[in-house]
């Protein structure tokens, strides 16, 4: 019989023994026909791979990967991506198809993200901050195209005391720094006049981080946000929307992120902190689960959060790193899943941190959290950078009122005949099963079966005389580098006795 819910996503909640379920490294696609092979109305597909690019800086790690969409011409002949490697500011460039980076000077910090917002006038400049200072690079439209990188005091420019955040927006730089307050530019300019800010008072908090969508302000602050709009007035340009104040705040600075005309963050008001929200208008939507809620809560620290989102296959995804393991919402099917590297044996959280889109190329690029590696996030690639990655999913609870059942069979539909031609691994890849007798507390030892090596699509993966128990979860995993696709899943079981 079809094994019902054995395609879904990680729900794990405070008691395993109510569920225990877990997708890592995979993540649901709805098949959009309303259901396909043996009514299954989903599938699971395999999360990207990692495949390096080019090695920025001594040791890393890596801070910011931005694409400052300055559009190519003939005084702008090569796309720039900037790259911060520990406290080492790059310019990246594609050269003959080789990634090649540019040292253009240091920063103050050595640790934590750096922001970035960047204009197309005068061939581009890009305003970097840290939190302690503001950087400037600059590209002069001379017969040299002259560039420049340094503090804005080594330009002249005034600065924005201590900015943890900046943005472009109708032609004005907006600058916070933890204070209730925000800065904003001249307009077309880089000039901050000291008297051009404004404070968020709604509530006494402090703003603590800053996006824009659809030409509004989000003033994320520590209890409560506030939505700025431009008015046009000469003054200064911006004034709080009609009603644009919402009494829900922000946790995790850094974990901000937007796509598709929404944001999202880790929340926290008066009463608490640790829901997830995505926002579009004054009313935001709660989109994380208790079972996401439950493992937020037994990290250590969530306001070291960093976020980012990115669409792939139709897929628009919100990615969120902890110290502890890395949450992804997906928007297109409302589930989460988590992503995780293999490091020795262990499942840790995913290498990837700082995210941008390079249009010309197409492609993802990310940074490497922990050293100096910058990667694509590549549907095409099966491992991190040649390290395994470990695909699993564990199913939700197989039980009969707590009677004794009988395990005879149990049946993976996966996409068979993806072995590897040679004699490296995945020429015969291998699916490992184990199972939990007790609620998920302990486990049994792993049973191996093929997947079917190259050219034999007819395959199955099948385990059989699995025995017997009241209560049971399996878990299917692979680090097989080859394309993993996971159908469903049959079983087949017997009444015992009570």
């Amino acid at each position: 019989m079809k094994f019902l819910g054995f395609i879904g996503p990680s729900y794990t909640l405070q008691s395993i023994n109510v569920d225990a379920q877990r997708c890592v490294n995979w993540y649901p696609e709805i098949n959009e026909m309303g259901k396909g092979k043996g009514d299954e109305i989903a599938s699971l597909v395999p999360t990207p791979g990692l495949l390096k690019l080019a090695e920025v800086g001594a040791l890393g790690p890596i801070r910011l990967v931005h694409y400052d969409g300055t559009p190519k011409n003939q005084d702008n002949p090569v796309t720039r991506i900037f790259v911060i490697s520990a406290n080492e500011v790059y310019k990246v460039e594609v050269i003959a198809g080789v990634w090649t980076p540019t040292l253009l000077g240091t920063i103050e910090t050595s640790s934590g993200p750096v922001i970035a917002a960047s204009s197309n006038v005068d061939l581009g400049n890009t305003v970097f901050v840290d939190g302690v200072n503001t950087y400037l690079y600059k590209k002069v439209n001379t017969p040299s195209l002259l560039e420049s990188f340094g503090t804005f005091t080594s330009f002249s420019l005034p600065v924005v005391e201590k900015a943890t955040h900046v943005k472009y927006q109708d032609g004005y730089y907006i600058y916070t720094n933890e204070t209730n307050q925000f800065f904003v530019s001249d307009v077309l300019s880089l000039n901050i006049d000291p008297l051009s800010f404004a404070s968020a008072e709604g509530d006494p908090d402090n703003i603590v981080s800053l996006m824009t969508n659809r030409r509004d302000i989000w003033l994320l602050g520590e209890r409560t946000t506030e939505l700025w709009v431009n008015t046009g007035n000469a003054d200064f340009p911006f004034e709080r929307a009609s009603g644009g104040f919402i009494e829900k705040g922000c946790a995790a600075k850094y974990s901000v992120a937007k796509i598709d005309n929404m944001i999202f963050w880790i929340g926290r008001d008066a009463s608490g902190q640790g829901i997830v929200y995505a926002g579009q208008g004054l009313n935001p939507e709660r989109i994380s689960t208790f079972a996401v809620e439950y493992a937020f809560s037994t990290y250590q620290n969530i306001t070291t959060a960093v976020g980012y989102t990115y669409q792939s296959r139709g897929h628009s995804f919100y990615v969120l790193n902890f110290d502890e393991g890395t949450w992804v919402f997906d928007l297109t099917t409302r589930l989460w899943h988590e992503r995780s590297y293999l490091n020795d044996g262990l499942m840790e959280r995913h290498r990837s941190q700082f995210h941008t889109f390079i249009p010309e190329f197409g492609i993802h690029l990310v940074g490497d959290y922990a050293d100096n590696r910058i990667y694509e996030l590549s549907n095409t690639t099966y491992t991190d950078d040649l390290n395994p990655i470990r695909c699993l999913r564990r199913s939700p609870h197989i039980s009969n009122g707590l009677k004794e059942v009988f395990h005879s069979k149990l049946q993976i539909d996966i996409q068979p005949g993806v072995g590897l031609d040679g004699i490296t691994q995945g020429t015969d890849p291998q699916m490992m099963l184990r199972f939990s007798d007790d609620g998920g507390h302990t486990w049994s030892n792993e049973k191996w079966t093929s997947m079917g090596k190259i050219g034999r699509t007819k395959d199955r993966a099948i385990w059989r005389r699995l025995g017997r128990s009241r209560d049971r979860v399996y878990e299917v995993s692979s680090t097989d580098p080859v394309k993993r696709v996971l159908i469903g899943a049959e079983i087949e079981v017997e009444g015992g006795v009570s």
